[in-house]
């Protein structure tokens, strides 16, 4: 986390957005902040520095919500900032490390290089994927959608911790 760069699929993303008053779920997975009324639809959100385990932190000025689908539907990732939207060569992403892989961090589907920086490519799918049963059940519910895949060649990308700096 920290200065590192995030990226995600843009076939996944559908918008980026400020962030606005988030309703509250009960009994959610603690890293489910809650759901926000995005022009009449209603989207969970979740917040990437407690799904990967990491301290939050306050929402500021430059905190956005990238939107993404998820088995059919829309949810929302809070991340720090939104930088750019680059475009990688499919030459210039490498496979995650077996380690990453090995130690549970199964989310991160390759390395991509671009302009002498490391970006940690995120599978959206397995980033949302809840971890138990009672948590799906609160959470994101839906037809199934398209996968984020590691061969992806646009992305996203975003600065730093739960794709934030």
């Amino acid at each position: 986390m920290g200065r590192e760069t995030y990226g995600v699929p843009i076939t996944s993303l559908h918008e980026i957005v400020r962030v606005p008053e988030i309703t509250a779920v009960p009994d959610a997975p603690h890293y489910l902040e809650g759901v926000i009324n995005l022009r009449g639809k209603i989207v969970s959100v979740v917040d990437l520095r407690k799904r990967f385990g990491q301290p939050a932190t306050e929402l500021n000025r430059r905190s956005r919500i990238l939107v993404v689908e998820h088995k059919g539907r829309l949810v929302g990732m809070i991340v720090d900032s939104a930088s750019e939207v680059l475009k990688i060569p499919e030459s210039e992403i490498e496979t995650a490390p077996a380690m990453m892989q090995e130690s549970g961090l199964d989310c991160v589907t390759g390395l991509g290089k671009y302009q002498g920086r490391l970006i940690i490519l995120l599978d959206v799918g397995q980033v949302l994927t809840l971890r138990d049963s009672e948590s799906e059940t609160a959470a994101v519910k839906g037809k199934p959608g398209t996968k984020a895949g590691a061969g992806s060649a646009a992305v996203s990308a975003a600065k730093g911790a739960s794709i934030g700096k």
